[in-house]
């Protein structure tokens, strides 16, 4: 396995092992913290531009699993095609065994072109991380060299959303789903619960058109690169259909409120981030892969915060007090998991049906 090496801009380099696809790669590094789940988070759109290091140190026990689909929507991952520009470990396992495991991680890098590196001391690269916030990174082999790249100067929701409307299930429940980098199993956790789902491309204008609720996916970048989805969610604010948002969706229905977003220094990407309701004394252990959060103090006069992180304070989601809007931060459908929010789902529907009445 050829030797590769991991530059920040600080002047930090790390040298470790290739075990993905010898490709030069350039972006954002950043950390997540889950112990399992490397196929649903490598897929995840959230992570395009980023070169994503896992704090757990073994990585690729349990292989990847096949890229069956069931209603158009994959079993196993959470999109078409993994969108990390490249994985960093500190251990890797060629050697997998798992029941529906099909290929090794190595191997689906490479099928993807996608760089890996283990060897590297991730414990020293995310206590780096942690001090000085999420930073521009490159991985490159002996003979190629790249410069640096900030995937946050360019509209990365338009790269990873559709590109033409795609329709999914025949429920009860008509919803319109803005895909601005959408996970699988929102659309899963939809269908399950009786909606016929029109996933509609980031900057689709359906304001004139006829649905029972309107969802606004998760999705990588800055919010304030998405102009279009805010421009048709204020039209969709001035009616009273049912909204519901998660993670850039909880963002950009911030913006369209009147709020403002920021840059966190390094980000939520862990599967265990607490979140308290608000008002309440009541804690939820949630999946979180985001950069940006919206501005507290900015929240207008007829919304409230809905969640609120328990480590830092940030906002974790909002509702409007009077219509039935609200979003969240953290995903409630949590593929890998935790799975203990995916009761919003739930609320959602039965927002839908209160309004059908």
């Amino acid at each position: 396995m050829k030797k590769v090496k991991l530059t920040l801009e600080d002047g930090t380099v790390f040298t470790g092992k290739s075990f993905g696809s010898e490709k030069p790669v350039a972006g954002e590094v950043v950390f997540y913290t889950a112990m399992v789940g490397y196929p649903e988070s490598l897929t995840d759109p959230s992570y395009t531009g980023q070169i994503l290091v896992s704090t757990y140190p073994m990585i690729g026990n349990y292989g990847v699993p096949d890229n069956s689909a069931t209603r158009k929507v994959s079993n196993h991952f959470e999109s078409d095609k993994i969108h990390v520009s490249g994985f960093i470990i500190s251990d890797y396992s060629s050697e997998y065994s798992h029941w529906n495991a099909i290929k090794s991680l190595g191997d689906w890098l490479k099928e993807n072109d996608v760089p890996g590196i283990y060897g590297i001391d991730t414990r020293a690269l995310t206590k780096i991380l942690r001090e000085k916030g999420s930073m521009l990174g490159k991985i490159e082999f002996d003979d190629q060299r790249i410069g640096f790249y900030d995937p946050n100067l360019e509209n990365l929701v338009a790269r990873v959303s559709i590109k033409n409307t795609e329709e999914h299930g025949n429920g009860e429940y008509k919803i319109i789903l803005v895909d601005c980098g959408v996970k699988n199993n929102i659309i899963r956790c939809l269908l399950n619960r009786g909606a016929s789902v029109k996933r509609v491309p980031w900057d689709y204008d359906f304001t004139s058109e006829e649905y029972d609720g309107l969802f606004i996916s998760n999705g990588p970048g800055d919010p304030a690169m998405c102009d279009a989805t805010v421009k048709n969610l204020s039209k969709a604010l001035e009616g009273n259909t049912p909204i519901m948002g998660i993670c850039l969706g909880n963002q950009l229905l911030a913006r369209a409120a009147g709020a403002d977003t920021y840059k966190l220094k390094y980000g939520h990407r862990s599967h265990n981030q607490p979140v308290l309701l608000n008002g309440t004394d009541r804690c939820f252990i949630t999946s979180q892969n985001h950069g940006y959060a919206i501005d507290r103090k900015t929240i207008p006069n007829d919304w409230e915060e809905l969640f609120i992180n328990v480590n830092d304070k940030t906002n974790e989601g909002i509702k409007h007090k009077t219509k039935p809007f609200f979003s969240t931060q953290f995903h409630p459908e949590a593929s890998s998991g935790p799975v203990d929010t995916e009761f919003l789902f739930d609320d959602f529907i039965n927002n839908i049906k209160k309004h059908k009445g």
